[in-house]
């Protein structure tokens, strides 16, 4: 990595599958750059068959997602994320809505994933919506190129910038999946996240949830890693333990 690229680094990420047994041992390193036009994301994935390590260039925009059984594409992951460049976008206005918001039910350690899981959707006892100012923001897929998405609506909460809502739209102008973040304080940073974040498919009736806690721990915030921990030596290391 150059000194020029380091500066376009905007995170690093990291995802390892544990199961199921024919998911488990598959890693994951991005890179993820601020000025994707320039600098484009950069991928690795370790390949348990082989034990090798590749590029992954495949981890990006409407592809599925690691680990998702085709649930989500790459870019929903946290929501939005990777290069806008698919779409045209542009700013609807303000509006009041009810939306996702001080989640802390669903974020409790010892709360048991069963008293979550629900048939079709997450236990809405366990969560908590609110009426507040959002920024609505249209994506809609550019002439001359492609994405399973043919329109997304972004809600964005006015106060902190998360999206909080997002409505995606079939290649019908249908809308086919929702997605909500359901974002708490975390006070100990200070910031505003979301400690779920659900996708669900309105055709086939089933939804994927990312960011369960183990019950009895909650999320790390960690300063001690090192830029070698997400380097493609460090998933090779990873994979061959």
């Amino acid at each position: 990595m150059t000194p020029e690229s380091a500066k376009n680094i905007l995170a690093k990420f990291y995802q390892g599958v544990t199961g199921p047994p024919r998911l488990a041992g598959t890693k994951l390193h991005v890179h993820e750059t601020l000025d994707q036009t320039s600098d484009p994301r950069k991928a690795w994935v370790y390949n348990k068959g082989l034990r090798r390590v590749r590029r992954a260039p495949q981890v990006s925009f409407d592809n599925p997602g690691t680990a998702s059984d085709g649930q989500r594409t790459n870019d929903q992951f946290d929501m939005f994320n990777g290069s806008p460049e698919r779409y045209d976008w542009s700013l609807v206005g303000r509006r009041e809505l009810l939306v996702p918001y001080n989640c802390y039910k669903a974020h409790n350690a010892e709360v048991d994933p069963k008293n979550l899981i629900e048939a079709g959707h997450l236990n809405p006892d366990m969560l908590r919506y609110e009426k507040h100012r959002v920024w609505e923001v249209e994506a809609v897929v550019k002439d001359g190129t492609s994405h399973l998405y043919k329109r997304r609506t972004f809600f964005f909460d006015e106060d902190s910038w998360q999206a909080l809502v997002i409505d995606q739209y079939d290649n019908s102008d249908n809308i086919w999946r929702v997605s909500e973040a359901y974002p708490i304080i975390y006070y100990d940073l200070p910031a505003l996240y979301d400690t779920l974040l659900s996708h669900y498919d309105l055709d086939n009736g089933r939804y994927l949830t990312i960011g369960f806690n183990a019950k009895g721990n909650v999320e790390k915030w960690v300063s001690d890693l090192k830029d070698s921990d997400f380097s493609p030596a460090s998933l090779s290391r990873r994979g061959k333990r």
